[in-house]
């Protein structure tokens, strides 16, 4: 049996956490999918609880560290378009951290898949550029010119060098780490002054994830937490960032992968897979605010001041 932790962002103990969903997984439909990125919903998860001092929804006995980094790089790929698709969205979502950033030089991203976001970097004026990803078929999918950027590994912050980046993110990757307070402190540390550190969540309080409950995608295996608008200031607030903006933002995908996302019987979901499949209507591109956020701070420099 895995050990039962506290909450991973304020050390409340799980014993004071409300049960949120009891455990749901059959191991029979576990394959190499179940750890790659914009699959099919399987709406299976570990047991979640949700702490009832920062909002954070959470897996109070989740898997070792060892057994989650083996399960991605493992995993399976095969989402390049909706790489390309999110990282537009996102491109679109930072300009305003973008603009604020007190230098453009270097920026790491961590869970970077493909690199797709990287490329948005780069064509923002970023001349360094670091991808952590370990899917190893996720980086057998990027395109020749930014494997360059690209590194086989799990983020360990030692592999750099302190106050080294202008922009560190994380994007729908902070649910899927057994300690998102650690990435947030590391992030930190690894920042120059006038740095941000940015991610994307799933916000578990969200209109659309409140209506279909367990059967919104967001109910996975692979994620350890969940966050609120709450939870995330929280993460931020305690890893001392300034100036922290929570926004949501329009995600833009063909019709045919909105099908896949939708709670229908898989019947009915193949099927009409199939035929928009064989239609240009399937490749229209649609624009949704699903629920996801947004979450950027700032490191201060020498010349700020804590406010308050």
């Amino acid at each position: 049996m895995n050990t039962s932790r506290n909450c991973p962002l304020c050390d409340s103990p799980s014993e004071r956490a409300v049960e949120v969903l009891a455990e749901n997984i059959d191991r029979s439909r576990l394959n190499e999918f179940s750890f790659s990125s914009r699959k099919e919903p399987e709406y299976m998860n570990y047991r979640l609880v949700r702490c009832t001092v920062c909002d954070l929804v959470y897996v109070d006995r989740p898997p070792k560290e060892e057994e989650l980094a083996q399960a991605y790089h493992a995993a399976e790929y095969d989402s390049a378009e909706e790489a390309n698709d999110a990282a537009r969205a996102y491109g679109r979502a930072i300009d305003p951290v973008l603009k604020s950033l007190a230098r453009r030089d270097s920026a790491l991203e961590i869970g970077t898949g493909t690199g797709a976001f990287l490329e948005q970097l780069a064509g923002a004026g970023f001349s360094t550029l670091v991808g952590i990803e370990p899917s190893r078929a996720a980086l057998a999918a990027a395109p020749p010119h930014r494997r360059a950027w690209l590194r086989e590994a799990m983020f360990v912050e030692s592999d750099f060098a302190p106050a080294s980046f202008d922009l560190v993110c994380c994007f729908m990757t902070m649910e899927h780490v057994r300690d998102p307070l650690a990435i947030t402190r590391a992030a930190m540390r690894l920042l120059r002054p006038g740095g941000a550190f940015v991610i994307v969540t799933h916000d578990y309080r969200s209109l659309v994830n409140r209506v279909l409950g367990r059967r919104s995608p967001i109910i996975d295996v692979e994620h350890m937490q969940l966050f609120s608008a709450s939870s995330s200031r929280y993460l931020f607030e305690s890893c001392g960032f300034a100036d922290i903006t929570i926004r949501r933002f329009v995600n833009s995908y063909s019709l045919r992968y909105w099908v896949r996302l939708l709670p229908l019987p898989r019947q009915v979901k193949h099927a009409a897979a199939g035929l928009l499949a064989k239609s240009r209507v399937g490749n229209m591109k649609l624009g949704f605010n699903v629920g996801n956020s947004m979450t950027a701070g700032f490191k201060r420099t020498a010349t700020d001041r804590p406010q308050g």
